[in-house]
């Protein structure tokens, strides 16, 4: 088989990019995070729920301390475009698994490109999870018949980088 030739089983794409930011407490808070996101993201975001109690933090299970917002397709192309230059094109080695997920913080959400300063949302920051996939990973969440994907055929952390470098042109430090 010669170099030229692509093998269209392995076509690294972007599934999907999941914005999280994490409040810690209910109440306004949550609802000035859901707004930050849906103006970064055009896209309506939910909140997330504490999972168990956390006393001395004042945290009941049950509670909302987050918001997340996942976009998709074309949408999400774009998104990680902006995200990334706000990160000024550069990105650290260390932020990839073995598995094709890629993920980093941004401590000021007014750095991304087309997000404006909002005197009652203030400056917040947030997490972004982006994750990569392959045609066939479908058979880890489907329904019936759930299998594991292959050795062989996992992302591994150098080829997700490759991606990177050649679909936004980045560059990995």
């Amino acid at each position: 088989m010669s170099q030229t030739t692509e093998i269209p089983m392995k076509k690294i794409s972007l599934e999907k990019v999941v914005l999280n930011m994490g409040v810690g407490k209910s109440g306004d808070v949550i609802n000035i995070a859901k707004t930050a996101l849906d103006q970064i993201s055009g896209k309506k975001s939910s909140s997330r729920n504490a999972k168990s109690q956390q006393r001395d933090w004042g945290v009941r299970k049950g509670e909302p301390i987050g918001a997340a917002v996942t976009v998709r397709g074309k949408d999400a192309i774009e998104l990680v475009k902006r995200l990334l230059e706000s990160k000024g094109n550069t990105i650290n080695g260390r932020s990839f698994d073995n598995f094709g997920n890629f993920s980093f913080g941004i401590k000021e959400h007014i750095d991304i490109p087309g997000v404006k300063y909002d005197p009652q949302i203030g400056i917040l920051g947030l997490g972004i999870s982006i994750t990569l996939t392959r045609p066939g990973y479908g058979i880890r969440t489907r329904s019936k018949h759930k299998a594991r994907v292959g050795k062989d055929h996992i992302i591994k952390s150098q080829e997700a980088k490759d991606y990177f470098v050649k679909e936004f042109g980045v560059s990995i430090t």
